[in-house]
């Protein structure tokens, strides 16, 4: 379990609420157990341990109270705890995309109120708490694990500002992507979806140790006589982002899921405005516009992303 630092502002959406660093002054107000959690860092600087998975959750806690107004949010153990100020970017960049259509801002959409189709919700319910509390617009959020939608559910019934725009349904079929949710008579303006990536448990590990050792190094060259490094001595016991298996990784890998994506999208043409998905690996989008052009896409776009170092982006596609 993980949550980045915040990002330089340059790096967000201009319109994500969670530029530079955190304020600690702020979210604490907003929730007084972030209290127990904040330490100081070596520059004096109010911070959290991140590695500390009950620190990240708290103060994920404390950004949503602050940020969305959520009164309730809490995560089963060892499910995937989302770094936020990243989620909140894709929801902001596909509003533009939106907004793109209709000539209008993104806050002018409000008015229209997009129906939004959230592909692998999660337990988190990320993308729907920002989307829906950012813009107004209601999702229906969709997962295969039956924990993650009843404590989707719970904290979509338990929050008054979600329930009447945030319904939760189970996809019962992990062969399927749309078929099952989108019924007969359903239209979405947009889909979105942050598909596992990993191709197998031992690629999650290989990047969770890397990760793991990359912290290791940065803490001991800012703090040479800690000994916070002997919390990493094993990396493969310590997946510290969290997650269960179809949160990190599909068979083929994030390339098959979003190629299953794209063919099955193909049924859906007329009842989805756009279809969108993340992309974690450049290498990856070639193959997928050659898949797009082959299935009929009328309209592809990249919107590219910057998280600090982190570079990602959306892959959008639809038939109109």
């Amino acid at each position: 379990m993980t949550q980045p630092k915040a990002q330089p502002k340059s790096t967000l959406h201009p319109r994500n609420p969670h530029q530079g660093r955190y304020d600690f002054e702020k979210l604490t107000k907003a929730l007084p157990e972030l209290a127990k959690h904040t330490i100081t860092n070596p520059t004096g600087e109010p911070t959290i341990n991140f590695s500390d998975a009950e620190a990240v959750l708290t103060l994920n806690k404390a950004l949503l109270a602050l940020h969305y107004n959520i009164k309730y949010w809490d995560l089963p153990k060892d499910y995937l705890c989302p770094p936020i100020p990243g989620r909140a970017d894709y929801i902001h960049q596909v509003a533009d995309l939106l907004a793109s259509d209709n000539n209008k801002s993104a806050k002018e959409l409000e008015n229209k109120k997009p129906h939004v189709l959230d592909i692998g919700t999660g337990a988190s319910l990320i993308y729907p708490i920002v989307g829906s509390q950012s813009y107004g617009w209601y999702f229906t959020a969709t997962d295969i694990d039956p924990v993650s939608i009843n404590t989707a559910k719970a904290i979509s019934e338990i929050n008054p500002n979600l329930k009447k725009l945030v319904m939760v349904k189970q996809q019962k079929n992990p062969k399927h992507i749309f078929k099952g949710i989108i019924g007969e008579h359903d239209y979405f303006d947009i889909t979105i979806c942050n598909p596992p990536f990993h191709g197998s448990m031992q690629e999650v590990l290989d990047a969770n140790s890397r990760k793991q050792t990359k912290l290791q190094k940065n803490r001991a060259r800012r703090n040479p006589n800690s000994q916070a490094s002997n919390k990493f001595a094993d990396a493969k016991n310590n997946l510290n982002f969290g997650g269960q298996n179809s949160e990190l990784w599909t068979e083929g890998g994030e390339y098959a899921f979003i190629s299953r994506m794209i063919n099955e999208s193909v049924d859906y043409a007329q009842q989805v405005n756009w279809f969108t998905t993340l992309v974690s690996r450049a290498e990856n989008l070639k193959p997928l516009d050659a898949l797009l052009r082959k299935v009929g896409a009328r309209q592809i776009k990249t919107i590219n992303m910057q998280h600090g170092q982190k570079a990602t982006r959306i892959l959008a596609w639809r038939f109109k």
